[in-house]
C-alpha cells in the first residue's frame, strides 16, 4: 500500500502536517530529533570506548597448561 504513494502523495502530505502544526512546532519538532539522534550516537560512541577500554583491562586467566597446548 505505502509503495505506490509517488512524490504527488508524499507532497500533499507535507502540506496538510505544515498547515495543521505551522511552520514554528515542525521546526521545534525537528529540533528535538535532531538532539535525539545526537545524545543516540553520543550514547554509541561512549559504548564503544567503554568496550574497548574494557578490551584493554582484560588478562589472560588461561592455566599454564593450557597455553602450552596452544
Amino acid at each position: 500500500m505505502l509503495n505506490n504513494i509517488g512524490l504527488p502523495g508524499l507532497l500533499l502530505i507535507a502540506v496538510v502536517v505544515l498547515v495543521l502544526f505551522g511552520r514554528g512546532k515542525i521546526s521545534s519538532l525537528m529540533g528535538e530529533v535532531g538532539k535525539g539522534i545526537t545524545a543516540f550516537k553520543k550514547g554509541v560512541d561512549d559504548g564503544k570506548k567503554e568496550l574497548e577500554d574494557g578490551m584493554a583491562e582484560a588478562k589472560d586467566v588461561t592455566p599454564e597448561e593450557e597455553k602450552d597446548k596452544a
